[in-house]
């Protein structure tokens, strides 16, 4: 299922350009997928957060330059495949001038007493494929 979070395009996020700097477009990314699967979960009492997930890989292709800031633009986000003790999550960042970006990024599960990857568990998979689109 693809989901839609609203991220706020702040006035410091612009370089010196005058558009927003290639990195933020992460950090957009990231604040989609900590609503997705830490913030939505808490929220319904789920006890799997995905708080032991760390990014492994990060792509994005830029398509269209954002000018300015102080508005909201959507991050759609969806999961694009579960391996065993990773998973893929895709995004596209869209406001009313059109589509801002593609990316996607690699999770990958660890243990957090071993800091080593670690297989992703029945409830966890069950989660990630509510979202996969």
């Amino acid at each position: 299922m693809l989901h839609t979070v609203k991220v706020h395009v702040r006035w410091d996020d612009q370089d010196a350009y005058g558009h927003v700097n290639n990195a933020k477009y992460l950090t957009y990314m990231q604040e989609a997928r900590v609503a997705l699967f830490w913030v939505g979960p808490k929220e319904k009492g789920q006890v799997e957060k995905f708080t032991d997930v760390v990014v492994a890989h990060a792509e994005v292709d830029y398509l269209l330059p954002i000018f300015n800031g102080g508005f909201d633009i959507d991050v759609k986000i969806w999961v694009s495949k579960i391996g065993n003790s990773s998973f893929e999550t895709s995004y596209e960042l869209l406001s009313d001038k059109g589509l801002h970006a593609r990316g996607k990024t690699v999770q990958v599960m660890i243990d957090l007493d071993t800091m080593k990857a670690r297989r992703i568990s029945e409830a966890e998979k069950a989660m990630l494929e509510e979202y996969v689109a």
